[in-house]
């Protein structure tokens, strides 16, 4: 009876023993499996209570940052190289190609002679020619006199092109301006006379006389 009272008490002694000691720290191997893993790359969800910016709060004004329309009724003053002054505004009641070209242009080479033969082949047409390109005049003149040009042709600065046409964005590039002074068709890149005449047609102009 002895006896089994001291392993009673040895027992109680060690259970006692064993509350008294520190639970064991987990093992970072063991944390990491406990916690659960965001899939890589998966997008994180604003708070429930955060409200979305103003869809308009950070764009700028469209109205501030739009380019000013070109005029519908462009002016153009500039001296060619051998017919004086060319003054768009003293063309009224004919049509006019407005001409911008190159002389390391390729299409615009092509043009040339096309555009000499519909200037002299019509009354109420006039082509002038701007050469947006950084060329002196003498560079000019002996290219010209290889490949001559029967309508005027004028040296642009590319710095301060004409400003009521667009700034080229390539060439050659090509207006047509109505009898009233109006822009009545834009051509961005090559363009033949026979397409410009079709537009003088479409616009409802009169049959052309010879030149």
């Amino acid at each position: 009876m002895k006896t089994s009272l001291q392993g009673l008490a040895l027992l109680v002694a060690l259970a006692a023993l064993a509350a008294c000691q520190p639970a064991a720290e987990p093992s970072p191997a063991a944390e990491a499996a406990a916690t659960p893993a965001e899939p890589s790359g998966a997008p994180t969800e604003p708070a429930a209570d955060a409200a979305p910016a103003p869809a308009d709060a950070a764009a700028p004004s469209e109205a501030a940052d739009a380019p000013a329309a070109p005029p519908t009724h462009p002016t153009l003053v500039v001296q060619t190289l051998d017919h004086g002054t060319f003054d768009l505004s003293a063309e009224r009641g004919g049509w006019v190609v407005v001409n911008f070209w190159a002389t390391w242009c390729k299409p615009c080479l092509k043009e040339i002679p096309d555009f000499s033969a519909f200037d002299a082949a019509r009354d109420d047409v006039k082509v002038i020619g701007l050469a947006y390109e950084e060329i002196d005049e003498a560079a000019m003149r002996e290219f010209l006199a290889k490949l001559p040009a029967g309508y005027p042709i004028a040296l642009l600065d590319v710095y301060d092109p004409p400003a009521d046409f667009e700034t080229p964005r390539g060439l050659p590039m090509t207006y047509l301006i109505a009898p009233d002074g109006a822009v009545a068709k834009k051509f961005l890149g090559p363009v033949t006379s026979q397409e410009l005449a079709a537009a003088i047609t479409e616009a409802g102009a009169p049959a052309p006389t010879a030149g």
